[in-house]
């Protein structure tokens, strides 16, 4: 049969059972008017955006034929007809259900939703009770006086030829339902031995691929690493850079790497699916930016999805990020942030390190430190920015707009930034994103101290590590959720109910 959206084949109506027996069917769904209608059906029918649909839902959602609601074997069910964006109950899509009592069916995941009220299905009729054997006596006798007669303990009595080729039938009847009974018992048993070691075997094998799957992501951040201090090397030293033997090093590196990404990809998939962790789901794009800042996702600490999720809803019930991501578009400021962070092999996401330090203001001032004041989109205090080569203004000690001062330069800053990131990223960060950021707020001074206290190798320094073993300050904590919070977001803001497009598609 055709799977295309416009050449789907309706299946032939299915009446209900002789004798009318079956009760109707109720359906509520939204009308063209966005008011619920309330409808009930005796046969099949079909729901889809076609017009020869019985129940007809003219939004991009649902397919022309969608899907199909009929009666079967004295039961409702429902049934989705391969339609593009599918038919879902609870969340989880359905090719076929039986229903029963309410039950709430949405065509697609941001689809119509319509609410079906079924009858269960009716009981089968039970048989006429057999007539009660008669007694020796004649008289209808019970189930404890045939009992008796036959099976009883008469002392003194010799049962008759009838009794006993009954006493001996039952006993044959017993001795096959007794192997009968050990048959069944022991298959049960191999069965479920059998499932039991299943369940061991794929448990195993889970836990085997996400021992391999870590193994290859900090083989892959240890690679990244040489990669990047070979690059720094041929950056700062001319000779070095008409070495063609290094050269060739970082892009062989380079190659292996991209292999090593795609082994971990297939593995990260499937260990995902075996989690039943949902596409476009929350929980997936949570995973998606931890990949995407540095940190595995197969191990991610307890409590972290909960975590993050939390800082979502903050981002949620304020203004202050779309006030941002508005300023950032009206000033065309996302394509100069990735380029710079492109330029130093960094992903775009760190472009929200500006959004938490300033909303992307290129003029704002910090308040006063022991190290002055930081100024700027990126917030460098007078020391970082010169390191980085900007020029600090004469009003670098008061809580003044300098124009004068490169730090407020939107161009020149976010390049040194990126620099600045880029250094963190390959040293004492060792390749983890989420380091990086706490270290760019937290101080170069402080998380130092912490990170090299920690050994110095990319599977033992990184932030699900810091988490597990350190206090982090609260104002860093609350620095580095609010960020990924926020890259989560914009991967896709109007799943989480924002009014505006991902600021980084496209580039």
């Amino acid at each position: 049969m055709p799977t295309g959206d416009d050449d789907r084949t309706l299946l032939v109506p299915r009446s209900a059972p002789p004798g009318g027996g079956l009760v109707p069917v109720d359906i509520q769904y939204p009308g063209p008017d966005g008011k619920p209608r309330n409808e009930s059906f005796t046969s099949a029918f079909v729901v889809g955006r076609g017009e020869d649909c019985a129940v007809r839902l003219a939004v991009p959602e649902v397919s022309r034929h969608h899907l199909e609601i009929f009666p079967q074997d004295d039961c409702w069910w429902a049934r989705d007809l391969a339609s593009s964006n599918g038919t879902l109950v609870n969340e989880r899509p359905i090719d076929r259900l039986q229903l029963l009592g309410t039950v709430t069916l949405q065509l697609g995941r941001q689809g119509p939703r319509m609410r079906v009220t079924a009858p269960p299905p009716a009981p089968a009729s039970a048989p006429a009770p057999a007539p009660a054997p008669a007694s020796p006596e004649g008289e209808t006798a019970s189930l404890e006086d045939i009992s008796k007669h036959y099976f009883g303990d008469r002392s003194g009595r010799q049962a008759g030829e009838h009794t006993m080729l009954i006493r001996k039938a039952f006993k044959d009847v017993r001795r096959r339902q007794s192997r009968v009974y050990r048959a069944f018992i022991a298959v049960a048993v191999l069965m479920l031995a059998g499932l039991s070691g299943v369940a061991l075997f794929q448990y195993v094998h889970l836990q085997r691929m996400a021992a391999l799957a870590n193994d290859i992501f900090y083989s892959m951040k240890e690679l990244e690493l040489h990669i990047a201090n070979l690059e720094d090397e041929v950056q700062r030293d001319q000779e070095v850079a008409q070495n063609t033997q290094m050269l060739e090093e970082i892009a062989e590196s380079k190659r292996k790497l991209a292999r090593m990404r795609e082994d971990y990809e297939s593995y990260a998939r499937e260990l995902q699916a075996s989690r039943f962790i949902a596409p476009d789901s929350e929980e997936l794009l949570i995973l998606h930016i931890a990949r995407t800042f540095g940190e595995t996702e197969v191990d991610v600490p307890t409590g972290f999805m909960s975590e993050v999720k939390k800082y979502i809803k903050k981002w949620q019930s304020s203004g202050r990020l779309a006030s941002a991501i508005r300023r950032l578009k009206e000033n065309s400021y996302a394509p100069t942030i990735v380029a710079a962070l492109a330029s130093q092999e960094l992903p775009p996401q760190f472009i929200y390190v500006a959004l938490q330090e300033t909303n992307f203001n290129p003029r704002a001032i910090g308040p006063s430190t022991r190290y002055g004041y930081a100024k700027g989109m990126w917030q460098f205090i007078p020391s970082t920015g010169a390191r980085y080569g900007l020029r600090l203004g004469p009003l670098e000690d008061s809580r003044t707009y300098d124009p004068a001062d490169e730090r407020h330069d939107f161009r020149k800053a976010t390049y040194a930034a990126a620099r600045y990131l880029k250094d963190i990223y390959r040293t004492d960060a060792q390749a983890s994103g989420l380091l990086v950021i706490a270290s760019y707020n937290w101080g170069e001074g402080n998380i130092i101290k912490r990170l090299r206290s920690m050994p110095e190798n990319p599977r033992e320094r990184n932030f699900w590590e810091l988490l597990r073993r350190y206090n982090i300050p609260k104002e860093t904590y609350d620095y580095v959720f609010y960020i990924f919070s926020a890259a989560v977001i914009c991967e896709n803001p109007r799943f989480f109910g924002f009014d505006f497009d991902n600021p980084l598609a496209n580039m």
